[in-house]
């Protein structure tokens, strides 16, 4: 038999059991749907809380100052404690394992108006890296920079919503804002962004300076001194390295401040590195679950293909001993079988793929909520359950078959289906 005659006989006898080869190719594309879009569903929550989690900023340490928990150097343990401009150096030196440590320092109570209306903003300033830590990207103008810092300028980079606020339907580029009457230069425009977490407000109702001009204009209050600042904002240079990062932190900033380094009282930190961790975790786990109901649904899926393959095979027991009768020998018979659950399996396993991509595609032109970053489909997991459903469709086809093939034709030519 030719190739050619090979495929027209498939073709023929699947077109004379449509409704067979309908089931087997329904079980395997059914299958291969349900599992890219359940590993897709995960992908895309994993993805959406990440890029969720980045909005606060990535891989960054608050560094809060507070009170002494623990008694050393002969003080007493209740001490306020508050960090101050010679431990930003300090700690950049002192922590080799910190990319930054930079200082930020706010106000909540100063007074904000333009030519056009007024508000009351958090004012904060700090070093130029502030944008890129705490993700502050530029939707118009720039971020205060190093020239900036060094001669203390008056200007000033708007979060969103508080440029809407203060410049109604303008441009506030190059416009003027008014902190407390201090005239201030606007430079830019904070992108609009959504934000799932905060220690100090959202930073689209806020307005950034540099530190330098923080610092002469809205020093801190007391208790503070005009010496003080808020809090510290590090970032270690990897991920690997933000143990050892923090560590060394401790230890500088209770050198400076004479504490013990283990009185987390004192020096609080909210690590967004430990807090991205565990996110992982929780991802993994979920990523594990998914996968174990992903291989239950493929068991039952190849379950299903073959019984319906087995059922077929051996309701064509009749027609395999006309074939032996006629002189056909078992390879040829075998070889027909094998190009039937190929076929099947390779349609079917195409249909599959086409659906639940399409189908993923089509949900993502849609308007994702918050913390939910679309389907996200992956070709191993679809291409994984193909074969493997192909190759149970493709097993449960030959091995009946090789033994209806194997037994005498005049045996064979009495089955009779359902006996």
């Amino acid at each position: 038999m030719t190739l050619r005659d090979l495929i027209v006989d498939v073709a023929r006898t699947l077109w004379a059991h449509k409704l067979r080869a309908f089931l087997t190719m329904f079980g395997i594309a059914w299958g291969i749907i349900s599992i890219v879009l359940m590993v897709a569903a995960g992908e895309g929550l994993r993805k959406g809380q990440e890029e969720q989690s980045k909005t606060l900023g990535k891989d960054v340490m608050i560094v809060f100052h507070g009170r002494t928990s623990l008694q050393a150097g002969g003080t007493h343990a209740g001490r306020l404690i508050h960090w101050e401009d010679p431990d930003v150096p300090v700690v950049q030196a002192e922590a080799p394992d910190c990319e930054y440590a930079i200082p930020e320092l706010e106000q909540e109570t100063v007074l904000t108006h333009s030519n056009f209306n007024n508000a009351s903003f958090t004012v904060t300033g700090s070093y130029p890296q502030f944008s890129s830590i705490r993700t502050l990207n530029v939707g118009l103008g720039r971020f205060y920079d190093w020239d900036d810092l060094r001669e203390a300028r008056r200007v000033a980079f708007l979060g969103s919503d508080a440029a809407k606020q203060l410049f109604p339907g303008r441009n506030p580029v190059g416009d003027s804002v008014y902190l407390d009457d201090f005239p201030f230069v606007v430079i830019g425009v904070m992108e609009k962004k959504k934000q799932d977490s905060s220690y100090d407000g959202w930073d689209v109702n806020k307005v950034f300076i540099p530190f330098s001009a923080m610092r002469r204009d809205f020093p801190d209050k007391p208790p503070g001194t005009p010496s003080t600042f808020d809090q510290l904002l590090v970032t270690p240079r990897s991920v690997e390295q933000h143990e050892a990062c923090k560590h060394e932190v401790r230890v500088a900033l209770a050198r400076m401040h004479r504490y013990d380094p283990n009185d987390k009282e004192a020096c609080p930190i909210w690590d967004t590195v430990q807090e991205a961790k565990a996110f992982r975790q929780m991802t993994d786990g979920m990523k594990y679950f998914l996968g174990a109901v992903g291989v239950v649904t493929l068991l039952l899926g190849g379950l299903g293909v073959m019984n319906v393959m087995l059922v077929a095979v051996r309701e064509r027991t009749r027609e395999i001993g006309v074939r032996k009768a006629i002189g056909a020998p078992a390879g040829t018979i075998l070889r027909q079988f094998f190009a039937e659950a190929l076929i099947l399996a390779f349609l079917s396993g195409a249909i599959g793929l086409g659906v639940a991509f399409g189908f993923c595609a089509l949900v993502n032109m849609l308007p994702m909520p918050d913390y939910f970053a679309g389907l996200i489909p992956d070709w191993t997991s679809g291409l994984v359950a193909a074969g493997l459903l192909g190759a149970i469709a493709v097993g449960a086809a030959l091995y009946p078959a090789r033994r209806a093939a194997s037994i005498d034709p005049i045996e064979a030519l009495r089955y009779e289906a359902g006996g």
